[in-house]
């Protein structure tokens, strides 16, 4: 996040006495309001969760292996294909 935009956009949380009263002991033990920690520890959450899914970083070996499997002709799968398209537990 950027220090200079402005905070325009609001969260609301609804939560427990017990949760509230954790976050706000946390918060302080940190030095900063329960929002400030929230938005912290949250954007690090985030990011970290997001990580796995933007950002894959490959040696050359692993990279030419990853290359090779896109470049791969697909291959009939008769097992996958009889599961998609049989009824399911729930159908």
């Amino acid at each position: 996040m950027n220090a200079k935009e402005s905070k325009t956009e609001r969260i609301d949380v609804r939560t427990t006495v017990a949760a509230k009263q954790l976050l706000q002991q946390a918060a302080a033990t940190s030095h900063k309001s329960v929002s400030e920690f929230l938005l912290e520890n949250g954007l690090q959450a985030a990011e970290a969760t997001l990580a796995d899914r933007r950002l894959f970083v490959l040696n050359d070996d692993r990279w030419q292996a990853f290359q090779a499997a896109l470049d791969r002709p697909v291959a009939e799968k008769p097992q996958l294909k009889k599961l998609l398209t049989e009824p399911g537990v729930f159908d």
